[in-house]
C-alpha cells in the first residue's frame, strides 16, 4: 500500500492471509482453505498471479525515482538532471601497413591480434616509396575489448598480395561500455548539485558534463590575498583532471559569474558572446597514482576470473584503468581513498569471504593499511595493472 511512509509491496504470503481471512469471513470460520482444499488451491493460485502484479507496480513505483530507478526508466529521468547516459564506444587507433610501394590498401582492411580482436581501416592508404603507410583504424566490436597494446595487431584478416606485414605502434583507445546505473546516477548526483549559474558547483557540473573529464574541482577566493593554491583575490581556480583545453575553457567561460577572473596554470583563449577573445585560466589536476596490495579468503562461487573482478571493483571505486583498459571516474579532486570502503567494494566479488588491503602512493615501495589523504588539486587514480591480488591458502 501507499501512504506517507511510502510504498510497502504485499507479499504472496501477505495477500495469501488476506484472501484465506476474507473467504472464512464470506464462507463461515469453518471453510477450508488448507493447500489441498479446492479453496485453498484457488486462493493460492489468485494470491500468485496477484503477488506478480504487486511487484509491478512497486517497480512502477521505484522508476520514478532517480535513485532506485533502472535502466531504460533510468535514462529518462537522467535529463532532468542535466545529463544522459554515455554509450559504449568503439576503439581506434592507428596501423603501419608494409608491402609493396606505392600501393593503394582500400578503407575496410581487416587486421587482428592474436587473440583474434579484429580491426578495419577506415580510409584508403596508399604505400609510399618505400612500401610503408600509416592508417586509422576502429575496432570491429563495440566496447573496451578494442583496447589492445602497442605491437599487438599482426595478423592479416584478408589476405593482399601487396601487404606483408602489418602493426600497431601505439595502444588502440577509447573503446568503453555502456555507462552502469551506479556510474550514471553518481554523474547526475554532480550536475544536480551544480544547479543554478555563476556558483563553483555550476562550474564543476559544467566541467563534467565535457566528455573525456573524470574528475573536477573549482575554488573561488573571496579573501584580499592569493590564497595556498595560487588562486588571486576575487578569482576563482578549477583544477580538472582529463578533457580538451577549448572545451574546457569554454564551459569555464559560459557558467561562470560575471567579472570574475578565471585563474589558472593553462590559459586558452576563447570567444564570448560578443566575439571577444577571452584568455580563460584553469590547472590540470595532479594524480596521485596508487599501487594496491590485497590479500583475499575465498569459497566455491569464486570464479576463475574473479582476480581481475577484484582488481575492477577497487578500480571503479578509485579511478583509473581496469583489466581492460577501460577509464572509470571514480573520486572526485580532493577526495580521500577510504581503506574500508575499498575494502566494501572488494567483498561485493562473488566467493570473496575475507580481504587484507594496502596502498602504497610511493611507486609501490611502502604499503600502509589505512587511508590514502589527498589534496584538493590531487586526484587518486589507480591502474589494474598495480594492483597485486594474493589468494590465502
Amino acid at each position: 500500500m501507499l501512504d506517507a511512509n511510502g510504498f510497502k509491496r504485499k507479499t504472496y504470503d501477505d495477500l495469501l492471509n488476506d484472501m484465506s481471512s476474507k473467504t472464512k469471513e464470506l464462507f463461515g470460520a469453518d471453510a477450508n482453505v488448507s493447500e489441498k482444499a479446492f479453496l485453498g488451491i484457488l486462493i493460492r493460485i489468485m494470491a500468485w498471479f496477484l503477488s506478480l502484479a504487486w511487484m509491478a507496480i512497486e517497480q512502477v513505483y521505484h522508476a520514478a525515482y532517480r535513485k532506485s530507478a533502472e535502466g531504460v526508466q533510468l535514462d529518462k529521468l537522467l535529463p532532468y538532471a542535466g545529463i544522459t547516459r554515455i554509450l559504449e564506444e568503439y576503439a581506434y587507433g592507428e596501423i603501419t601497413i608494409n608491402g609493396t610501394a606505392n600501393h593503394t590498401v582500400e578503407s575496410g582492411f581487416l587486421v587482428s591480434t592474436e587473440s583474434d580482436i579484429t580491426f578495419e581501416t577506415i580510409a584508403d592508404v596508399t604505400l609510399n616509396v618505400n612500401g610503408v603507410g600509416i592508417v586509422e583504424i576502429v575496432c570491429t566490436e563495440i566496447g573496451s575489448i578494442g583496447n589492445v597494446e602497442a605491437n599487438s595487431i599482426t595478423q592479416i584478416v584478408n589476405p593482399d598480395a601487396n601487404v606483408t606485414s602489418v602493426n600497431n605502434p601505439q595502444r588502440t583507445s577509447g573503446g568503453r561500455e555502456k555507462e552502469t546505473d551506479a556510474e550514471a546516477r553518481a554523474r547526475a548526483d554532480i550536475t544536480v548539485e551544480g544547479m543554478g549559474s555563476g556558483t563553483p558547483a555550476a562550474i564543476r557540473r559544467a566541467l563534467m558534463n565535457l566528455s573525456n573529464v573524470r574528475a573536477a574541482h573549482v575554488i573561488d577566493n573571496y579573501s584580499d590575498v592569493t590564497d595556498a593554491y595560487g588562486t588571486p583575490s576575487r578569482a576563482l581556480q578549477a583544477f580538472v583532471l582529463g578533457g580538451d583545453d577549448r572545451e574546457i575553457a569554454q564551459a569555464i567561460l559560459e557558467s561562470k559569474a560575471g567579472g570574475i577572473q578565471p585563474y589558472g596554470t593553462t590559459y586558452i583563449e576563447v570567444a564570448d558572446l560578443s566575439g571577444n577573445l577571452q584568455s580563460v585560466g584553469f590547472t590540470r589536476a595532479s594524480e596521485v597514482n596508487l599501487h594496491a596490495r590485497i590479500v583475499i579468503s575465498k569459497d566455491s562461487r569464486f570464479t576463475n576470473d574473479g582476480e581481475d573482478k577484484v582488481r575492477n571493483a577497487v578500480v571503479r571505486y578509485i579511478g583509473g584503468s581496469d583489466t581492460t583498459s577501460q577509464l572509470f571516474t571514480g573520486l572526485n579532486m580532493g577526495e580521500k581513498v577510504v581503506l574500508a570502503k575499498a575494502m566494501a567494494h572488494i567483498m561485493s566479488v562473488e566467493g570473496v569471504t575475507d580481504v587484507e588491503l594496502s596502498f602504497s602512493s610511493d611507486g609501490g615501495q611502502v604499503f600502509l593499511e589505512e587511508n590514502v589523504l589527498i589534496d584538493v588539486f590531487e586526484v587518486a587514480q589507480i591502474s589494474a595493472e598495480n594492483i597485486e591480488v594474493v589468494i590465502s591458502v
